[in-house]
């Protein structure tokens, strides 16, 4: 259903080292940069290698807000590890620990799942949901 979402950002080269870190693990990279320094519309664009962007982060120095309770996004990961990595990375590159690696079985059995505020103070979650 969704082509792609962007969040905005304070700082793009923080955010930036922030999701390079975080998505790392989870098999996502920069698959675009528009990197101009003083430039209001800087932004970069993350998805797998060869494809198109599934997250753009966006400067917006000016009323930048992270969306309200409820609202969170996240991000398939490739098994448990992963998972794991994510928040590691995600907690040494600034963000801020919403709940560390385990299973959430009130989501269902194989739910593991970790979730983080990054440093502009979106919520985002990695999410491992098959049996092992």
């Amino acid at each position: 259903m969704l082509h792609h979402i962007s969040l905005g950002v304070a700082d793009i080269e923080r955010a930036a080292t922030f999701y390079d870190a975080a998505l790392a693990p989870l098999g996502y990279v920069r698959v675009w940069e528009d990197l101009s320094p003083g430039d209001d519309d800087q932004a970069v664009g993350y998805g797998v290698t060869g494809g198109g962007d599934k997250l753009a982060i966006k400067l917006r120095a000016e009323g930048q807000r992270p969306p309200g309770p409820g609202f969170h996004l996240a991000f398939t990961a490739p098994d448990r590890q992963a998972v794991a990595a994510f928040h590691k990375a995600a907690l040494a590159h600034g963000g801020t620990d919403n709940g560390g690696p385990g299973l959430r079985l009130h989501y269902g059995p194989n739910y593991f799942a970790a979730f983080v505020v990054d440093p502009d103070g979106h919520n985002i979650e990695a999410v491992f949901n098959e049996a092992v």
